[in-house]
Formats: C-alpha cells, sequence, structure tokens
C-alpha cells in the first residue's frame, strides 16, 4: 500500500525552504506498525526521511535540468535504519548501545537520566558523586537515590559529566525545527550535471556520535567526498564510527595547534559544505566562527547541530538524545507503570534530526546553483523533540509487514566482516548501498580526493 505525504512531510521540508507544491510528489508503503510508540515516532522518521529524499531528487534535477524524480519511502527501510545501531553486527557480534552506567535513576525526588557511553564521560560521572570501588553501579545508584534530581543535575554537569532531570511531563515548545540563514558573498562554484546528486561535492564533517554522521553518512551515499575530522586522543565509540562511517573518509587534526587549523582552512578553501555537530562555542574557541566561514569561503554551506537550542541557558551544554527526550518531556509521555520513564522505540530525535540536516545541505546546494550563495542552517536535537510533541499527528499504519531482514546487508570492512541496516532514501535511482563501508578511524590524509 502507497500513502500520499502527510503535514510532518510537508512541515519537514519547508523547514529547509523547499517549495511547497513539491511535498505533494512524496508518498509511502507501509510495513505495519513499526517503531510503536505513544507519539507519532513513525510519522515524524517516514518525513524527515521522504523530506531529505526529496532533497536529493531536486538537486539532482536542478544539476541536470530534467524533472525532479519520482519520490517512493518504504517504512520497512525507515524503521531498520533509525534503529541501525541496534542492528550492527562485527563478526556476528552484537552489543547494547548503552553502557551499564547510561539509564534512568530514581533520585530522592524523582528521576534523572545519565549518559556514560564514552570513558570520560563515566568518570566525570562517578567523580561527580564521590562513587568509586568494585561496584560503582550499585554505588552510584545508592548515592543518586539520597538527593535532589536537580542537585544530582547540576551537580554533574559541574565535573563535565552528563546527567539531566526527568520532567515530569512535556515542556513547552516554541524551538524551531531547522534555521536558515543566506549568506551575503556570491561563490562561484556551481555543480555540473551528474549521476548522483551530490557527486563532486566536498563536505567537511566536524560530527561525532549518531546525529551529524548520518547526516554526512547520507551525502556520501549520494555521492559527496566526505572527510570526517577528529581530534587526535579521543577516538570515536568504534561502533558508533562503523555504523555511520561508511562511504567517507576518516582524518585526525589537532585544532589547538597552528599546523592543525592551517590544514583545516586548507581544506575550507575549496570545500562546498562543513556539518559541525559540537556545541555552541566549541568551534568559535579555535576561531571556527559560522559567519566568518561563509565570508572567507564564499558559496560555502555551514549546517551546525547542537542538543538544545541555539541560545538560552542551556545552548552551551553537552547533550544527547537520550537527555533530551528525558529534559523536554518525552521521557514522561512514553512512561510505564509506576512512574517509571520511558523511551521511544528508537534515537528517533538523533535520526531525524540527521536526516533533516541532510536535507538542508541539499537544499541550500539547489539554491546555491541559482544564486551562488552559501547558507548557515542551524538545527537542534531539542527543535525536532518539540515538533514530535507539539506539531506532529499521528499517521494511520499503512498495510504489508515488515521483515527486518529485507534492510539489512552483509560487506568485508577493515573492521571485519559487517551487517548493517541499509540506506532509507527513496528515489528514482537513488543508490540502494554506499559506495563503501567505513575506513580505519583516523586513518586517511587531510586532503581532497
Amino acid at each position: 500500500m502507497t500513502d500520499t505525504y502527510d503535514v510532518a512531510t510537508a512541515r519537514a521540508w519547508e523547514a529547509v525552504g523547499g517549495a511547497a507544491d513539491l511535498a505533494a510528489g512524496v508518498s509511502y508503503r507501509g510495513a505495519g506498525d513499526v517503531l510503536p510508540a505513544v507519539l507519532p515516532v513513525r510519522a515524524l522518521a517516514r518525513a524527515t526521511v521522504g523530506a531529505c529524499s526529496l532533497a536529493a531528487a531536486e538537486l539532482l534535477a536542478v544539476r541536470g535540468g530534467v524533472p525532479v524524480p519520482r519520490v517512493r519511502v518504504e517504512e520497512g527501510a525507515v524503521a531498520t535504519a533509525f534503529t541501525s545501531e541496534r542492528h550492527l553486527a562485527v563478526e556476528g557480534r552484537v552489543s547494547d548501545p548503552f553502557a551499564p552506567l547510561s539509564g534512568f535513576w530514581r533520585t530522592a525526588d524523582g528521576w534523572v537520566r545519565t549518559h556514560a557511553n564514552y570513558p570520560h564521560h563515566r568518570a566525570r560521572l562517578l567523580s561527580a558523586l564521590g562513587v568509586g570501588g568494585a561496584e560503582p553501579v550499585e554505588r552510584f545508584a545508592g548515592a543518586v537515590a539520597e538527593l535532589g534530581a536537580r542537585e544530582v543535575q547540576e551537580r554533574v554537569y559541574a565535573a563535565g559529566g552528563l546527567a539531566v532531570a526527568v520532567a515530569s511531563g512535556p515542556v513547552p515548545g516554541g524551538l524551531p525545527l531547522a534555521e536558515v540563514e543566506v549568506a551575503d558573498g556570491v561563490g562561484v562554484r556551481r555543480l555540473a550535471p551528474a549521476a548522483l546528486p551530490a557527486a563532486g561535492v566536498r563536505v567537511l564533517d566536524l560530527t561525532r556520535v549518531i546525529a551529524g554522521p548520518v547526516a554526512t553518512r547520507t551525502l556520501a551515499l549520494l555521492g559527496a567526498d566526505v572527510l570526517r575530522v577528529d581530534p587526535p586522543g579521543l577516538a570515536e565509540d568504534a561502533r558508533s564510527h562503523i555504523d555511520t562511517g561508511q562511504g567517507k573518509r576518516s582524518t585526525v587534526l589537532d585544532l589547538d595547534s597552528a599546523e592543525g587549523r592551517e590544514a583545516l582552512w586548507a581544506l575550507l578553501e575549496s570545500a562546498d559544505v562543513v556539518v559541525a555537530g559540537y556545541r555552541p562555542g566549541a568551534l568559535e574557541r579555535r576561531g571556527l566562527v559560522a559567519e566568518e566561514l561563509v565570508a572567507r569561503c564564499p558559496g560555502l554551506v555551514v549546517a551546525r547541530l547542537c542538543a538544545w537550542g541555539w541560545s538560552g541557558p542551556w545552548a552551551g551544554r553537552r547533550g544527547f538524545d537520550s537527555l533530551v527526550q528525558a529534559a523536554c518531556g518525552i521521557a514522561a509521555v512514553e512512561g510505564g507503570p509506576g512512574g517509571r520513564p520511558g523511551v521511544l522505540p528508537a534515537q528517533a530525535l538523533d535520526h531525524g534530526t540527521g536526516y533533516l540536516m541532510a536535507a538542508g545541505v541539499l537544499r541550500a546546494l539547489t539554491d546555491r546553483q541559482d544564486d551562488g550563495r552559501g547558507r548557515l542552517l542551524r538545527f537542534s536535537l531539542a527543535g525536532t523533540a518539540h515538533w514530535l510533541l507539539h506539531g506532529i499527528a499521528p499517521v494511520r499504519a499503512g498495510s504489508g509487514g515488515y521483515e527486518v531482514a529485507d534492510w539489512l546487508a552483509e560487506a568485508s570492512s577493515p573492521y571485519g566482516r559487517l551487517r548493517y541496516a541499509l540506506p532509507p532514501l527513496g528515489y528514482a535511482g537513488v543508490p540502494v548501498d554506499w559506495a563503501a563501508p567505513c575506513r580505519r578511524w583516523g586513518g586517511d590524509p587531510a586532503v581532497w580526493l
């Protein structure tokens, strides 16, 4: 069964600057009640993938002077891609994406949600509560139970860790789903006709974990030369890198050194796109101010992502999908018996924002074909959360079944034999898989192909 587009698709499309009439051409093939939840997660997931698919089809058409290809998205592919980290198997081995200290903990007056997947975050979390010894999980639970949720939150934040008090219900909305600002300078670069929408596009990937890497993984699928840059001494989690590194190259640059900054500027001078996923202020401290980038490099598209929005007291705080779910009220809405907080069936804020970011970049490149101007794009996990809570109506589940195996593939990689989720984009002629699996983290030179 094929469904026509819904309001969520049109909203996602218009948020990244798309013309409203084009959204009517997006359709979906149902796979039953996938991504079941109290909140309309399936509607969000398919809308962001649908908008991204349409943006890819539009850019392909503009580059070639041809009609926009038909867009139809498979909901089974969407559901699998939105849970890609759970389906990843390396040499037949799967693992829980969350560490033992990442989760919900009862406090003296409610609940907190913690995130401790990275070793340095785990160490800071334990230090903040004065926990050590051989059984940190049990000791940590006991320490948290004696304090109020807000006190735990602020203690951990002051120590550089990650914990948020769980909201008792949905918090008010108001954050934008996306922000698009047209730059002043006019560049000379235009994209010639090509078989793939992003062929020849150079993307500098300054992101980590899920949302940003999903966006750049999608651009790599569509033909872009994506070079991910990470700092030395802070390796990405291996499974996250494998899951979101398909089609990309990976290098290491120390942006705290003059040599590293010089190498980065050499890349920027001929880049088309910068995708940055560090919290506000992190790149600015290293001389990478978005407005200055587009002024110095006319025609450059800069897409930025943060957790909590671009203004307000939490703008500079670290954050992850699970923490935003907790603080924005999603955990309360999805809660279970006894008031225990719940979670969405996928890290949908991460994945949905990732596809929305990719759509925004593709749309910016389409508009650049006409006016030569770069764009400044801003997204946040909290903005996507508020859209899910306040701006999306549920859609009827389409008929048909869902077999996850239909949307999985296998390939050899530097890390061994992989099983992974296939990309969910759907337009006539879209690649069904990435050109190559992930490469070794940090193993490539800092140059364009």
